[in-house]
């Protein structure tokens, strides 16, 4: 198992270092359009959070002040229907760096770390250290940045607090020794913010900044000691509150400053909308699940309708979801479990059918009052979960 996780982990390498190479795209293959005035191709700076809810940062009226955040909100656009193609972190990162469901790659599930390969206690300033290099180092030249960082994911740990693994351990401290892990939680968000700053300052000092797409979002929603706001659910689930996160993109003289954007969006996108700014595109044999939203963050405009899929095996949560426009279709066999424990006999399964523009929480079934809109999503996840190989 450890072999083919290596195995894995190497491929999914493989393919960020392609999308680095293919931001260098030669001139006259970028619609000039898509960068400066110059017409130099756009640099991309994609940072992702770890385990951040819908209702941690304050951008979205979270519980942490993240005034670098704020800044990045005030200068860009706000999607309030951003979805991440897992709901726990490996199979969302298989997915945003291939624009495919990440079943398509062999990762429907974690993949576990590899104990040589530290969790180290001030990451995010090392993260932020050498953002601040590479940037300046590449100021002229159109370069693509990702920045992973850790945080808030446990082990909870402030910038106060002992490290919690070293180099070389074989095991994993879960989730810490800190007493107060909303206080080591908020502390590490509130680092990652500032981390966040540095990144925006540095492209602001070497005059990169309104040339630059910088995007933020996170890898699942929040656990529960952070906040998905007025999502059901947590991280490892399919409710929203496991998949719907923060995403904050900018791009000033592109992206209108102070705006929002309800359009249905995902982490699938994500590679597709990146190739196309730096003039590539899919290989034939390969076409993306996600579509380039350009017309989303640049115009305002909505993707074309499509639905979304989510399913894994039983490794933290059984179950699986459809979203078609303003519905979504859940099976959540943890319900089946509790319905088989009172008696009731269940050999199927049960799905439920919410409406999110009416009812964000889920918390109103209409599968009875919707049996033929419940048939026709139960037959799309059918032929979806074969088409990429889903459990």
């Amino acid at each position: 198992m450890k072999a083919n996780h290596g195995t894995r982990a190497a491929a999914l390498a493989c393919a960020v270092a392609a999308c680095a190479v293919g931001c260098g795209t030669p001139p006259g293959e970028v619609d000039s359009a898509a960068g400066g005035e110059d017409g130099r191709p756009p640099n991309i700076v994609l940072i992702m959070a770890d385990d951040l809810g819908y209702g941690d940062i304050s951008p979205y009226d979270g519980w942490i002040e993240t005034p670098h955040l704020d800044r990045l909100a005030a200068a860009g656009m706000l999607l309030t229907d951003f979805h991440t193609s897992g709901a726990v972190c490996s199979p969302t990162r298989a997915g945003l760096v291939t624009g495919r469901y990440q079943h398509r790659a062999g990762v429907p599930a974690v993949l576990v770390a590899n104990s040589d390969s530290p969790l180290y206690h001030q990451g995010i300033d090392l993260i932020g250290d050498h953002a601040e290099r590479f940037i300046a180092g590449h100021r002229d030249e159109p370069f693509f940045l990702y920045l992973a960082h850790h945080a808030p994911h446990y082990p909870y740990q402030g910038p106060g607090d002992p490290a919690e693994r070293y180099a070389g351990e074989d095991t994993f401290p879960g989730v810490g020794a800190v007493t107060d892990r909303k206080r080591a939680y908020r502390e590490m968000v509130e680092s990652m913010d500032a981390s966040i700053g540095r990144v925006l300052d540095a492209l602001e000092e070497q005059g990169l900044f309104e040339n630059t797409l910088v995007w933020f979002f996170s890898d699942n929603g929040a656990t529960r000691e952070g906040s998905n706001g007025a999502l059901r659910g947590f991280k490892a689930s399919y409710w929203e509150g496991g998949h719907r996160v923060p995403s904050l993109a900018t791009m000033p003289g592109r992206i209108a400053a102070g705006s929002t954007s309800t359009a249905i969006t995902s982490t699938l996108d994500v590679m597709p909308t990146v190739l196309a700014m730096a003039g590539g595109a899919a290989h034939p044999d390969l076409p993306f699940d996600g579509t380039d939203i350009g017309p989303v963050l640049f115009d305002g405009e909505d993707p074309p309708p499509r639905q979304l899929f989510w399913s894994s095996p039983a490794q933290f949560w059984r179950g699986a979801a459809v979203r078609d426009g303003r519905y979504k279709l859940v099976i959540d066999r943890r319900t089946q479990r509790a319905a088989a424990a009172e008696g009731e006999e269940i050999t199927d399964p049960l799905p439920m059918l919410f409406d999110l523009e009416a009812d964000l929480g889920e918390t109103t079934d209409l599968a009875v009052d919707e049996p033929q809109r419940v048939e026709a999503m139960m037959a799309a996840l059918e032929r979806w979960r074969e088409d990429v190989g889903a459990p």
